[in-house]
């Protein structure tokens, strides 16, 4: 896990020693420094994601919330960017985070409304992917990865205590006739 995490990193090491990334928290295009890339409060207390690095996606989230190049300088100009926070922030205050969907979610723009853990449950898209799935009344995520021929297996019912026992240890190689003794012993447990 660490190893994947760490290459999750590749960019940013990249940008420290290309001199375009700083190791300050929000100074960074992916790290909530930049007004475009960024999580935004509305007016009903949710929030809102908006992911604009590419011009084309930057042009329409602007267009959407009613600014022009004018009101707003160059994207990438770093030394105003706590000003167009600032800026977005309030703009994305005056609507709920349903209005901003139902504004943003059917166009070209990389956004989403950040969701409660039971609301991503029935978000769409996690239902028509079978992201999140419910198993003996737990909510979980599903099987992954997905691949088109070898669907992922959901996960069963949780055990109780004692219910697969003899099951387990004979998968793990352990003689029949020494789970029989552990369970004699009351030194393992079948159910």
């Amino acid at each position: 896990m660490v190893e994947g995490a760490a290459s999750l990193m590749t960019s940013a090491y990249g940008g420290l020693a290309a001199g375009t990334f700083r190791e300050d928290r929000e100074t960074n295009r992916l790290d909530g420094g930049c007004h475009h890339y960024n999580v935004y409060e509305t007016s009903d207390g949710e929030h809102i994601c908006i992911g604009t690095n590419e011009p084309k996606f930057y042009a329409v989230m602007l267009d959407i919330v009613g600014l022009g190049d004018a009101d707003l300088p160059e994207q990438t100009g770093r030394k105003k960017w706590p000003e167009m926070r600032t800026k977005l922030a309030a703009i994305f205050k005056t609507k709920t985070r349903e209005q901003w969907t139902g504004l943003m979610e059917q166009k070209e723009i990389c956004y989403a409304p950040v969701l409660r853990m039971s609301e991503a449950f029935l978000h769409p898209q996690n239902v028509h992917r079978g992201s999140l799935i419910e198993v003996a009344g737990v909510t979980q995520p599903g099987p992954a990865p997905k691949f088109a021929r070898r669907p992922g297996t959901p996960p069963r019912d949780p055990a109780h205590a004692g219910e697969h026992t003899a099951e387990g240890l004979a998968d793990w190689g352990i003689p029949e006739a020494e789970i029989a003794g552990l369970l004699r012993s009351g030194a393992a447990r079948q159910r």
